[in-house]
């Protein structure tokens, strides 16, 4: 489709610079014709007046005979320098207007958009997990490795990278002091919860307190602007990197196997984008969190050594339990409730996949089934839990504080 336009706004370009550009230079062959068909005349007339011999005559006849033969010379030179002119000017003016186009598509990636005619490229060619896990269990493969058979070898690398940047914004957001920007006025929370180590402490009690700890430093990170990656958005960026982080610190997990697990897990993203989605704008928060959650239960189900049938039926119970979860954030800045849930959905990411390792078996509800009951729940929202900040939390808290009764800023 981006082809054709480029090509009816190079045909029209060309059609202006036609009627424009060779009107005018026809007009120019069309005058200094008519002064050279004017200067013959005249010198015919003068030559017939002096009645000059014949040999004058026929020297003017003869000079008659030659400008004519150069004006019709001359024409069709003419011609092709005006086509060529007109094709020139055509090209530059196509050029630009590509160029000028192509700075909007750049821009339009960068925020998130991609225009309504233009398809995103397909990259893996099975699209549901019911299809990924046949053609894992008929040719004897884990996830990771159809997802690295289809985006090819450089997609380790890039791996990699992602969990450098996720370890980074959790080191840097467990040292963060001070308050988050907005007229909320939260502090930055990540370190004290981090470094408020109980004598009496139990492990679930560790757990917890560093699952919140890491998940939170992500959250704090993102709402005050700094570096996270989006997992799968920037408001669910928390649940993730904190089980990753946990697994590899706390249970000394290799950085090859935690590799392996966010593959999937991004396997998971792409699944719920494709058939779905994964915008809370569209289908409220169940669509990020859920998403996450959903994610990270994977990624745990396979760096714990379970089979697909697990993976999957973590994945489900992740995102079951998350269904018609509003997206309502205070004032609209992603930081209540959506910092505290992100930690929620972290814990709740390894409790899904240990109670899929006793559930699988019984299992009624697919995960391809829940994703597609999630978009339409999601539908079914009403525009106000759809990240609009007018309903929830988000206008019970503030009723007569900042906005009117009509939920407008004051």
């Amino acid at each position: 489709m981006k082809g054709k336009k480029i090509v009816l706004k190079g045909l029209f370009v060309l059609m202006i610079s036609f009627l424009i550009f060779g009107s005018k230079v026809n007009a120019y062959n069309i005058s200094s014709i008519d002064e050279k068909v004017m200067l013959v005349k005249e010198e015919e007339e003068s030559l017939k007046d002096s009645e000059e011999d014949q040999n004058i005559e026929n020297d003017a006849s003869s000079s008659l005979e030659d400008e004519e033969t150069s004006l019709d010379e001359e024409s069709p030179w003419l011609n092709i320098v005006k086509i060529a002119l007109i094709v020139l000017i055509g090209a530059v003016a196509v050029y630009f207007i590509n160029r000028g186009e192509t700075d909007e598509t750049v821009k339009a990636k960068v925020l998130g958009e991609e225009e309504e005619d233009e398809e995103p490229k397909e990259v893996y060619y099975l699209n549901t997990f019911s299809e990924i896990s046949e053609y894992c269990e008929k040719n004897n493969k884990k996830i990771y490795d159809y997802v690295y058979e289809t985006e090819g070898e450089n997609i380790k690398e890039f791996l990699a990278d992602i969990w450098k940047a996720m370890k980074a914004s959790i080191n840097y957001g467990l040292e963060a002091e001070g308050t988050i920007p907005g007229k909320l006025n939260l502090k930055k929370r990540a370190k004290s919860i981090y470094s408020n180590i109980n004598n009496n402490e139990t492990e679930e009690i560790k757990r917890t307190r560093l699952l919140t700890a890491y998940a939170y430093a992500v959250s704090e990170t993102n709402a005050s602007g700094g570096e996270i990656v989006t997992a799968p958005t920037c408001g669910a960026s928390g649940v993730l990197p904190a089980e990753l982080y946990y697994l590899y610190k706390q249970e000394n997990v290799t950085e090859a196997k935690i590799l392996e697990g966010l593959a999937i897990a991004g396997l998971i993203g792409n699944l719920v984008k494709t058939n779905a989605s994964i915008s809370g704008a569209e289908c409220g928060c169940q669509a990020e969190i859920g998403t996450a959650c959903s994610m990270a239960a994977a990624a745990y189900a396979y760096i714990k050594g379970h089979s697909i049938d697990i993976i999957e039926c973590a994945a489900e119970i992740a995102m079951e339990h998350h269904l018609g979860l509003t997206c309502d954030p205070i004032y609209g800045y992603v930081q209540i409730p959506c910092i505290e849930r992100n930690a929620v959905a972290s814990i709740r990411a390894i409790d899904s996949a240990n109670m899929a390792s006793l559930l699988y078996k019984d299992s009624k509800i697919s995960f391809d089934l829940v994703v597609e009951t999630m978009y339409e729940t999601g539908k079914d929202l009403g525009s106000h839990y759809r990240e609009t900040s007018k309903g929830g939390l988000a206008k019970k808290y503030c009723r007569n504080k900042f906005y009117n009764d009509n939920m407008e800023e004051e």
